[in-house]
């Protein structure tokens, strides 16, 4: 099988092209392709597929081999692909995601490449039980958690896929490795969650770390960044536009009050073609 390798900020996959439908066998595929000394190594595996609906269908596997309903980081390099493979020749597209539905997409193109990605990303779920949390409230807002004799605060958002803000004195030093896959697996969250710990530097910087539910630490994860903006205009932090500051680099992310909707602007990168034996 052809794939090309793509990351969006060091959040990297193994993307796919022309299936109609994924592999039966793709959870054991994903576990092996995506590991990072006996496979290729990733994140995850990304399936471009047809759609009824939009003008591709993105299909996400983790590096356990369950499914994720979205990525932010994925949809840009889906999208950075289709043109850049001549799968399309507009800079307006729709993606279709399992748990966020379609989603428009705006691509900056300077000579004929594409240099960054504007998602819609769509309308945050704020409501405790839909995000799923096993907790009522909309917005669950700063609300206490313990794990292992330690308790933090967390606010539930879901871009599609569920997420836990915590924020700490320092993220990028936190202790991602020890708190993440405790907090992952809470009994608050039905579904498992993934795990934001966020330091608010200033009205319009926020630098965050995440524990990915299905992957573990990631360099990036773009939905994160998306709910750690959410959340930190939810408690009163930030202004509705501000830089997330991941270990791979910057999101540029802004909720919009007129529509609602949370707009995620950031690059994708190609690093290399190859072909594997399933």
């Amino acid at each position: 099988m052809e794939f090309t390798k793509m990351h969006g900020l060091g959040n990297d996959f193994l993307v796919f092209h022309g299936h109609q439908a994924l592999p039966d066998n793709v959870s054991d595929l994903a576990v092996k392709w995506c590991d990072r000394f006996f496979g290729v190594g990733g994140d995850g595996l990304v399936f471009i597929l047809p759609s009824e609906k939009a003008d591709f269908r993105m299909r996400i596997i983790n590096s356990d081999g369950s499914e994720a309903e979205q990525c932010g980081n994925a949809i840009r390099c889906v999208a950075k692909y289709v043109y850049d493979h001549k799968l399309t020749d507009k800079e307006s597209i729709t993606i279709e995601t399992l748990g966020a539905g379609v989603q428009p997409v705006s691509l900056k193109v300077e000579n004929g490449v594409v240099q960054t990605v504007r998602v819609d990303m769509g309308e945050p779920i704020l409501d405790g039980l839909a995000v799923p949390t096993t907790l009522e409230g909309n917005p669950v807002l700063d609300r206490p958690i313990e794990a292992d004799g330690r308790e933090f605060n967390f606010t539930a958002v879901s871009m599609g896929n569920p997420h836990c803000v915590i924020y700490v004195e320092d993220a990028p030093n936190f202790d991602l490795g020890t708190w993440g896959p405790k907090l992952e697996v809470h009994p608050y969250f039905p579904r498992k969650i993934n795990v934001e710990f966020a330091t608010v530097t200033s009205r319009d910087r926020v630098e965050m770390r995440v524990w990915e539910r299905g992957a573990g630490p990631t360099l990036a994860c773009g939905t994160g960044a998306c709910a750690t903006l959410v959340s930190s205009v939810l408690n009163g932090l930030t202004d509705r536009a501000a830089w997330i500051g991941l270990k791979g680099g910057d999101l540029y992310i802004e909720w919009n009050e007129e529509d609602n909707h949370v707009y995620m602007t950031g690059p994708a990168a190609a690093v290399y073609q190859g072909t594997i034996e399933a």
